[in-house]
């Protein structure tokens, strides 16, 4: 099922490789894996963050990423980037808390986090198959409109430069 409105295409960015953050190691310069992932972002007209909540916020390994996001300081490769978020939780709140923590960091970089839709895929054990794709009707209603906005949400961003 397509999701994402027809001229979106969405490229999947792998956090897993980056080291951890650390001062010293970036006034070397940025190790490859860092500064792959941040061309990746430079060359994205948005954002899309989806994540699980652990201990009420984000998984560590989202918040290094976003460590090296933002650097150098005041000069993010975030800076004025269109961003949506969703995510998905076994539990109720289905992210909340973490895409509020989320949200918190995404303004610290300078991103500019999409008002609406909040997307959260409660009880998300059930929503997604074998091969890890979301099979929820309400929840894949909910992502199309999120990626729908999004793609607006880039075009009035663009429009502030």
């Amino acid at each position: 099922m397509l999701i994402a409105p027809e001229h979106m295409r969405i490229y999947e960015v792998q956090i897993d490789r980056l080291p951890y953050y650390n001062e010293d190691l970036e006034r070397q310069g940025d190790p490859p894996p860092v500064a792959e992932f941040k061309t990746a972002l430079a060359r994205a007209d948005a954002v899309l963050i989806f994540t699980p909540e652990y201990s009420y916020s984000i998984p560590g390994v989202l918040k290094n990423a976003l460590d090296w996001a933002s650097r150098p300081s005041g000069r993010s490769v975030m800076m004025r980037k269109p961003l949506a978020m969703l995510g998905a939780s076994i539990g109720r709140s289905g992210t909340m808390r973490a895409q509020l923590h989320l949200r918190q960091i995404c303004v610290q970089l300078g991103a500019v986090p999409l008002p609406a839709p909040e997307v959260y895929v409660t009880f998300a054990e059930g929503k997604f198959n074998t091969l890890g794709e979301l099979t929820d009707p309400t929840s894949l209603d909910q992502t199309k409109l999120l990626l729908s906005n999004l793609a607006e949400w880039t075009r009035v961003v663009r429009s502030w430069k």
